[in-house]
């Protein structure tokens, strides 16, 4: 389908939320075209089988899902589901000599004697159970504003309710709630982790970076569960694909936007295919880049720069590895989320290690299993031969740590012996051994640093945020829906937008909202 001269709406990228956008606005009756760089849809959020010869179809990028509101899967008429994990998270441990771990998980009576056995009392696990009441309370009262105008700060806080609840996650450094309620330093650094994902701060950082990545953890769905898509990351941007042509949007891949004009009005947008060049004229431009990608392409001045600091890793298994703690089944500890090295020491030694200059000497990371809750995204012969997939993510890598080494490819790979050696420090046998090989006999692990997303997905600095996370209220220059830019008819519908972070589709429905004047 050939591109038109003229749209009422031009969405610059394709991933998930500009396909949220295009078939809310397509199915609003708006001219839609969605101009995609790449040769398919779906950004960061795609499936894919990265291991020649081998049929196991990977989410490559982003994992799990939490901040998708059902409103957007019930309104875009979406077939996707997703399946809860019977496991919330594993932790193995040294106590005495001794390999032990934290299962959480299998009901309360379990998670309260696997804390008990762990900590040799009751008081961890009812701090424990205090403090996500506590969270699960705010999660019921922020997630459905999400897909709401931005309310005002004080609205937002009368909403909530709760003042402790709002001092220890809007006003105070996460660190000090941490260690307020908890002792263990296993236990603290299982739940600060959720404050550093993609995001790479300090637990007392007074910037309060940590908490507002912690709150986007901890508000999905209204109750903070991280649920397996099933089908991989690629089925939802399948399905968003499908409601966008289907509402009547043109999705036109190998279409890199260049330039974008506007005079508030009127738009034009210049793009480039490999047959040459080509303009198309809107009444509206969205764009699901980033905000410095947006600045490019209007020729304004960039905001700060972004950093990731995230180490991923896809691998295949053909078995999962035995663990030294023998009390817990594999099958159970990788079922929810497997930390290693993440006691609140090991993370605060982390960080100031990369913030000197160096990468991590003991690499935090967590592991999920996909094919353990949802065996479909492998072939149904690799399933009867016992193969799973793992995919890690890694803390306090920030970008800065890779522009500075000589070689970058040195640098990943050292950073990925590492992280594998903490894995390997809590296995009955070296995570290698467990290793398919592909076609070629190359065993099935890819890792890919900040810079390596920075060039695959144009993801600036490699933060999968696009930038740092805001708190989802009104500040001066959000806007009404927090899509808003500078230009009246321009607006970003991706991940920079306040109250983007995670795979949501959030800011591409207000995006919509905000063209439809609701």
């Amino acid at each position: 389908m050939r591109t038109r001269d003229q749209y009422d709406v031009v969405i610059v990228g394709g991933g998930h939320n500009a396909l949220v956008a295009a078939a809310y606005l397509a199915g609003a009756g708006r001219t839609v075209a969605v101009l995609e760089r790449l040769g398919n849809t779906g950004g960061a959020a795609v499936s894919t089988r990265p291991f020649p010869g081998v049929d196991a179809r990977l989410s490559r990028y982003s994992y799990l899902v939490s901040l998708l509101p059902q409103k957007i899967v019930s309104d875009l008429g979406l077939e996707f589901a997703v399946r809860k994990r019977t496991v919330s998270s594993y932790t193995p441990d040294v106590r005495g000599g001794r390999a032990t771990g934290l299962l959480v998980g299998g009901g309360q009576a379990r998670t309260r004697e696997a804390f008990a056995r762990l900590t040799g009392g009751e008081r961890e696990f009812e701090a424990w159970e205090r403090f996500y009441a506590r969270t699960r309370h705010v999660a019921e009262r922020v997630f459905p504003t999400l897909t709401e105008p931005l309310p005002s700060r004080a609205a937002l806080r009368e909403r909530v309710g709760d003042e402790e609840a709002w001092r220890m996650l809007f006003e105070e450094p996460i660190g000090v709630a941490v260690e307020e309620h908890f002792a263990d330093d296993l236990v603290r650094g299982v739940v600060l982790t959720d404050a550093l994902i993609g995001t790479f701060a300090d637990a007392h950082d007074p910037t309060l970076a940590q908490n507002r990545c912690f709150l986007y953890h901890v508000v999905g769905g209204g109750t903070g569960d991280w649920d397996v898509p099933v089908g991989g990351m690629g089925a939802l941007t399948d399905a968003l694909a499908g409601a966008a042509r289907a509402a009547g949007a043109h999705l036109a891949t190998g279409h890199e936007v260049t330039r974008v004009a506007t005079d508030g009005q009127r738009a034009e947008v210049t793009y480039r295919t490999a047959d040459g060049e080509g303009t198309v004229a809107a009444r509206h431009v969205l764009v699901g880049a980033s905000p410095q990608e947006l600045a490019r392409l209007l020729g304004d001045v960039p905001p700060s720069p972004a950093e990731g600091a995230q180490l991923k890793v896809n691998m295949l298994l053909k078995r999962l590895p035995r663990l030294k703690d023998t009390s817990v089944d594999p099958r159970e500890a990788f079922a929810g989320t497997f930390h290693v090295a993440e006691g609140y020491g090991q993370l605060a030694t982390a960080y100031a290690e990369a913030a000197a200059g160096s990468l991590p000497s003991a690499p935090p990371s967590e592991i999920y299993c996909h094919s353990l809750t949802d065996p479909t995204i492998l072939a149904p012969d690799l399933v009867a031969r016992g193969f799973q997939t793992l995919t890690l993510f890694g803390l306090h890598t920030p970008a800065r740590l890779f522009t500075r080494a000589d070689d970058h490819d040195s640098a990943r790979a050292a950073l990925l012996k590492a992280t594998l050696a903490q894995l390997d420090a809590h296995l009955a046998e070296p995570i290698e051994d467990c290793l398919a090989t592909d076609a070629d006999g190359r065993p099935c692990i890819e890792a890919k640093t900040p810079l390596d997303l920075e060039r695959d997905l144009r993801l600036p600095g490699g933060n999968i945020f696009h930038r740092a996370l805001a708190f989802p209220y009104e500040q001066e220059g959000t806007g009404r829906w927090g899509v808003e830019t500078a230009h009246a008819n321009v607006l970003l519908c991706g991940a920079g937008a306040v109250r983007g972070g995670g795979v949501s589709g959030i800011p591409g429905h207000n995006a919509a909202m905000a063209v439809l004047g609701r």
